[in-house]
């Protein structure tokens, strides 16, 4: 497989991009896995068409939910362009899930036998320009800012059906989920749970750990289950509810801050 080994050409597009810049909101989105785009130097890391379009590629239906939310409360969204087969914005450079060589039942040809250069350029093409980008638009915030990422997971995983249709995550910060879970029956029927389908043990929550934890920033990954978002109604009814909710909890966690503040 031809692979540029120093370098990966992106053809001029940004590996990062920030939407909505002029957003005034307090909530900053974040979307890591919201593109299936591979590098042509890469040769669509040896996988058929099917799979590069699958749910194993990137967050399908993810972005377009963050892009709503973005709109509804006019907050800025930093997204990845790249596929997170090439690179997961969500894991560290030494995480083993961040250039994977299988994801769930799919065996990723090109992630295989990568060299110590190979995966530095990777890092250095795809994953520092995402941190940078995100670590770029939260330092010069006035207002402390609260992050929110948005992923998307499949019903079925390795075979076993997914009940869980919103995913409440968060790392050793709970303020934000566990308001966001007490407001979540007044504002959807959905089956909405802590840490599931994934959970801090599965290094899934290295974003929040890296930007919003050593800021202090309050702070949130949601996962919705992809066939919940697979049309534009679905996506912008999803996105309403989720806007709706993100306030609330927001205005919770302010009130009680308030409260522990005077005590």
């Amino acid at each position: 497989m031809g692979r540029l080994i120093e370098k990966i050409d992106l053809n001029g597009t940004p590996a990062a991009v920030l939407h909505n810049a002029t957003g005034k909101a307090p909530v900053l989105l974040v979307c890591e896995h919201a593109a299936n785009r591979i590098p042509d130097a890469l040769d669509n890391l040896g996988l058929d068409e099917a799979t590069r379009l699958s749910h194993v590629a990137w967050d399908p239906g993810a972005l377009a939910v963050a892009q709503e939310i973005s709109h509804i409360l006019d907050a800025r969204l930093v997204a990845s362009t790249i596929s997170r087969l090439v690179y997961d914005c969500n894991r560290p450079p030494e995480a083993p899930g961040a250039m994977p060589k299988r994801s769930e039942i799919f065996d990723i040809p090109g992630n295989k036998n990568l060299n110590d250069t190979e995966k530095a350029a990777r890092v250095a093409t795809v994953y520092e320009p995402f941190r940078s980008l995100l670590a770029e638009t939260i330092a010069p915030t006035q207002t402390p800012l609260v992050l929110v990422t948005i992923h998307s997971f499949t019903p079925v995983y390795l075979g076993k059906k997914r009940d869980v249709e919103i995913g409440i995550l968060h790392d050793h910060d709970t303020r934000l989920a566990d308001a966001i879970l007490n407001l979540a029956p007044k504002h959807t029927k959905l089956n909405v749970r802590r840490n599931d389908p994934y959970g801090p043990d599965d290094g899934v929550t290295h974003t929040l750990k890296l930007h919003a934890l050593p800021n202090g920033l309050l702070n949130v990954m949601i996962e919705i289950r992809n066939d919940l978002i697979a049309t534009t109604d679905q996506q912008l009814a999803v996105a309403k509810m989720l806007a709706g909710l993100i306030e609330d909890a927001l205005a919770k966690t302010e009130h009680e801050t308030e409260a522990q503040c005077h005590a």
